[in-house]
């Protein structure tokens, strides 16, 4: 319980939180830190509301006590993380190399980070798009009276897209992500909000990672098509060559396959089935890294 004059403002009670959950994941403190002021800042617009002639350290004071303290939060939250994690359940590594190179068939994170890179063209698409429409419209408008309100708006759109990427990645690639976003105090004027929204760091972040996800995109999903068609088609080659009569078709040639070599070509594309999925495995946990590092504040 906080006492006296010890805490008497909203933002010593979040440097006091911040301290407590020290060495935690920073999404996780991200979304304490997003609790803590909204509800604290609402508690006291609340009280404010119904009583212009209030002691606001003794308001606090009780909001305080009826939140809990800047420990017992922590501690809440950290209880509430435990039960939630992991993310994905844990994995028996298999000891045998045959078992280690095709269990990750029935490795959900492989497959999480298969559908990730599957459909990252169409999300990448969406988010570089925007952020290039939606970023040239903002400079044009600039010249314009109305021009900074359209560049709040944009950035907080990004804000958004921001967040709905985290979903994405906490969902498919198991890495935690801010269910939160970055508080933003609602009594304040538009003005102050838009300043906010430029001068600070994670707005131009998740900016610069939105238009990198249009390359990165495509190029995910562009290895993922490519890699899949080609072990697909080395699988089919036996039917579709001796049962339908269609050569198999590699950088241009529409050659046969020696009747000998089929069985091997048929057991290659069998092989490249797990190797896709540890190459998507890999570069899902990269990618996962480099989203939390733009995506999360530190």
């Amino acid at each position: 319980m906080l006492r006296g004059g010890n805490m008497e403002h909203i933002q010593d009670y979040l440097d006091r939180l911040r301290m407590e959950l020290k060495g935690c994941d920073p999404a996780l403190l991200q979304d304490a830190l997003f609790d803590a002021e909204d509800h604290l800042r609402t508690a006291l617009e609340s009280v404010r509301e119904d009583n212009t002639d209030f002691d606001e350290a003794e308001a606090f004071r009780k909001i305080v006590e009826r939140y809990g303290s800047p420990m017992e939060t922590a501690q809440a939250y950290r209880d509430i993380e435990a039960r939630l994690s992991p993310i994905w359940p844990s994995e028996s590594r298999p000891r045998s190399p045959a078992g280690r190179f095709f269990g990750i068939l029935g490795d959900p994170r492989a497959w999480g980070a298969f559908l990730y890179m599957f459909f990252a063209f169409l999300t990448g698409g969406v988010y570089g798009l925007w952020s290039l429409i939606g970023g040239a419209g903002s400079l044009l408008c600039s010249i314009f009276i109305f021009g900074i309100p359209v560049a709040g708006l944009f950035m907080f759109s990004i804000r958004g897209l921001a967040l709905l990427e985290g979903r994405l990645v906490q969902a498919l690639l198991g890495v935690r992500m801010p269910l939160r976003p970055v508080f933003i105090q609602s009594g304040i004027g538009w003005g102050m909000k838009i300043k906010l929204l430029f001068t600070e760091s994670q707005s131009w972040k998740a900016l610069i990672y939105t238009l990198l996800q249009l390359p990165l995109g495509f190029a995910y999903s562009l290895f993922i098509a490519l890699a899949l068609a080609l072990s697909l088609s080395f699988i089919a080659a036996p039917l579709l060559e001796l049962v339908f009569g269609l050569p198999l078709e590699l950088f241009g040639t529409d050659a046969f396959t020696p009747v000998w070599l089929l069985p091997v070509v048929c057991l290659a594309g069998i092989f490249m089935l797990p190797l896709i999925l540890h190459a998507a495995r890999w570069i899902g946990k990269v990618h996962g890294r480099y989203a939390k590092a733009m995506l999360v504040r530190k």
